[in-house]
């Protein structure tokens, strides 16, 4: 077919003209597609992904909410409760692994959870014929917060969303660049899109007419944050949401549930933190993007996101309990409205983790982080036995083809 001819909309006569065009068969197409026509272009089927629902995971959350003016996170409660985690994934042995992990974790009394930060950001970038232009910019524009704060707030123009708020500025100028981390907060969404908006008004309607100096150009999006792949800005900054999930596990149900020691946890943490350091890599953990991916499709999240919310920092040490193990996400970027939420399919899943709709988004963030932890846990398990035997056979017996 021509491509200048290939059907783009989503009406029941494109996706069927699409449909046939590729000669796809009932296995792909055999589901009623509207409520799915709103969530990407040119829809034409669906892909099918298997969902496990392992548990129980036993946690204590944090309660959060943000004070104004500022924005800045508070603590409001602690609360003990069960979840079941839905995995959407073909990895073999993902599921069981988790399992194992979390039921250790409840034999030693649970996971704790804490969100730390609430920020998501736009690197812009303002270009100039010289450094000697920049830098003032730069100085002219930290000064400049409170009122682009007002101006944001005056604004009566349909592309702005009143959801995103804009904390904080924060500029790097590298020789006529300036590059600028606009901080927003955006609520239950993710807030990508929201802020995309924001930032570009603010760029052109806002810096682009008032600035000293006038940039030779604006670029709304310039890759010094690092949304979507991992970075050293959000590892060390965060980016959505900052959670940390931690866990005291005790020496009996190490033995019992993970078939390991203290000891030999302790000693793979010792030798996988330098092996991460020896390799560069933006994370100390062995395998969190695995849990973060399988929950993000099961439950409608932007599975791009994978890369930034998969950044983590492990810890681990010896304890008069036991062994202190935790897991920091500084970039995780989820939501509990919006974009892939709001399919059938994901809202039942947020629904059975109590985290459907307005206002459970720091809920869902430490439900994330305590299932990462839980399998990082037990995949580290079966790398800490002796010659990694375990970690083998689980690959062995449930890796698929041979």
């Amino acid at each position: 077919m021509d491509v200048h001819k290939w059907p783009r909309k989503n009406d029941a006569d494109s996706i069927k003209a699409r449909q046939e065009a590729l000669g796809l068969d009932r296995e792909v197409t055999g589901i009623e597609l509207e409520p799915w026509a709103r969530a990407q272009e040119m829809l034409t089927g669906v892909a099918v992904i298997p969902v496990s629902v392992v548990g129980p995971i036993e946690l204590e959350l944090g309660e959060y909410e943000l004070r104004e003016p500022g924005g800045e996170l508070a603590e409001t409660g602690r609360a003990r409760d069960t979840v079941f985690v839905p995995l959407a994934h073909t990895e073999g042995g993902l599921s069981a692994s988790l399992y194992r992990g979390a039921k250790a974790v409840a034999e030693s009394g649970g996971f704790r959870t804490f969100v730390l930060a609430d920020r998501i950001t736009r690197a812009s970038c303002f270009v100039f014929a010289s450094a000697a232009e920049a830098v003032p910019f730069s100085r002219w524009l930290e000064g400049e917060l409170d009122s682009i704060r007002a101006w944001l707030g005056e604004q009566d123009d349909p592309a702005l969303s009143k959801h995103a708020r804009l904390r904080e500025v924060k500029t790097h100028v590298v020789g006529p660049l300036c590059h600028v981390l606009w901080r927003w907060t955006t609520g239950d969404a993710v807030g990508t899109n929201m802020m995309t908006r924001n930032a570009y008004v603010l760029n052109m309607g806002y810096v682009m007419e008032r600035a000293p100096v006038k940039p030779e150009r604006a670029i709304l999006e310039a890759n010094m944050g690092g949304d979507k792949k991992p970075s050293f800005e959000y590892f060390q900054s965060g980016h959505g949401k900052t959670v940390l999930a931690e866990t005291t596990l005790t020496e009996d149900a190490v033995r019992r549930v993970l078939r390991t020691g203290l000891d030999d946890l302790q000693e793979l943490a010792w030798a996988g933190t330098h092996g991460a350091i020896a390799s560069g890599m933006q994370s100390v953990a062995f395998t969190p993007a695995s849990a973060i991916a399988a929950v993000f499709a099961a439950t409608g999240q932007d599975l791009g996101m994978v890369g930034t919310s998969s950044m983590a920092h492990g810890t681990a040490r010896r304890v008069e309990a036991g062994l202190n193990v935790s897991i920091r996400l500084p970039g995780l970027e989820v939501a509990t409205v919006g974009g892939g939420t709001t399919l059938p399919y994901a809202r039942s899943w947020l629904e059975l983790l109590g985290c459907a709709g307005a206002g459970k988004v720091y809920r869902f963030a430490q439900i994330v982080a305590a299932a990462t932890l839980a399998l990082e846990i037990s995949a580290s398990a079966a790398m800490a036995t002796a010659g990694s035997a375990e970690f083998f056979r689980a690959h062995h017996e449930r890796g698929g083809l041979r």
